[in-house]
């Protein structure tokens, strides 16, 4: 009771071929051979070809368990509060040798965000759903009118305008895709995914969402990751006035016309500022859990008072 759509985007190393192929003993089979238009397109095109009401989302290297779809569905039936699903991977290597450090690292996070209320909570520290694990309902996707081709990473862009909207997305929590690493991955070929258009985008959907109608900002952390965001959130316009460190060697200096403040100094900030936003850009899970601690010791709740943008 399902159908498999492939679509082949200009393929030339002879997998329409093969699909047509298949589709001699697969009759649920449906090939769709279309000229070279890039990944966004031929989602789309994919999409429109979709008849059930519900579509799971899969890449051509990469390795599904044979439970992952009937797992995800029964999720989805059960959880009518959800809208899309996913499931835990891990990173392999196609050459057989480990999985990069970073990719490692990634999936690792990932897997840690399980429930609807974890993901939402992380959404902004970096694409909370790994996209071939996708299982979503077709109404949900029909909703916000597919991918958007942005010059950025189309499936996080997909998440976060779903998040915009009240969907909510959780995971089955177990591991039942392979997501295999190799050289020519779009993630390290192509400009969409690189670290800048990663943080246009984040800073695109704060502006839009959380930081909609020049809500206040203060900053916490101005290391690598986060004078990058700092910059592009002043270069929209928007004025951050403070920045939080926890080194008090740091306190009074002006950071991207932002002055240094210790944490103790945030309470006063926050009633100088009513209704301001922290952002926290620190890359390091233990450091994020010491921050957590400490912003909600003073009261705040995350992803109404503080977001993790990194």
């Amino acid at each position: 009771d399902f159908e498999i759509v492939a679509v082949d985007d200009g393929s030339t190393d002879g997998s329409g071929e093969l699909l047509h192929a298949l589709c001699v003993r697969e009759p649920r089979m449906r090939v769709l051979r279309r000229p070279h238009l890039g990944l966004v397109a031929a989602l789309n095109a994919g999409l429109s070809e979709c008849r059930a009401p519900f579509i799971a989302r899969m890449d051509a290297d990469d390795l599904c368990h044979p439970d992952r779809l009937g797992a995800e569905l029964d999720l989805l039936q059960a959880r009518s509060d959800l809208g899309l699903v996913g499931c835990l991977a891990e990173a392999v290597a196609t050459d057989g040798g480990p999985a990069p450090d970073g990719m490692v690292r990634y999936v690792a996070w990932s897997n840690r965000l399980v429930t609807a209320e974890d993901i939402a909570r992380e959404r902004f520290v970096e694409s909370p759903v790994i996209h071939p694990t996708v299982l979503a309902r077709r109404e949900v996707l029909a909703g916000a009118d597919g991918y958007r081709d942005c010059g950025w990473p189309e499936d996080y862009d997909l998440w976060l305008r779903l998040f915009a909207t009240g969907v909510r997305l959780a995971k089955v929590p177990r591991v039942l895709l392979s997501w295999r690493d190799h050289a020519s991955r779009a993630t390290r070929t192509q400009d969409a995914y690189r670290e800048g258009r990663l943080r246009e985008l984040k800073v695109h959907h704060l502006l839009a969402g959380p930081l909609a109608g020049g809500r206040p900002v203060i900053f916490w952390g101005a290391g690598v990751e986060g004078k990058p965001l700092m910059r592009m959130l002043v270069a929209a316009g928007r004025r951050i006035p403070f920045v939080v460190e926890t080194d008090l060697r740091k306190v009074g200096n002006v950071i991207h016309g932002a002055t240094v403040i210790g944490v103790t100094d945030l309470p006063g900030a926050l009633r100088d500022l009513p209704g301001a936003l922290v952002l926290a850009a620190v890359a390091v899970p233990s450091a994020r859990d010491e921050i957590r601690a400490a912003l909600v010791t003073q009261g705040l709740a995350e992803g109404l008072a503080f977001l993790f943008v990194c």
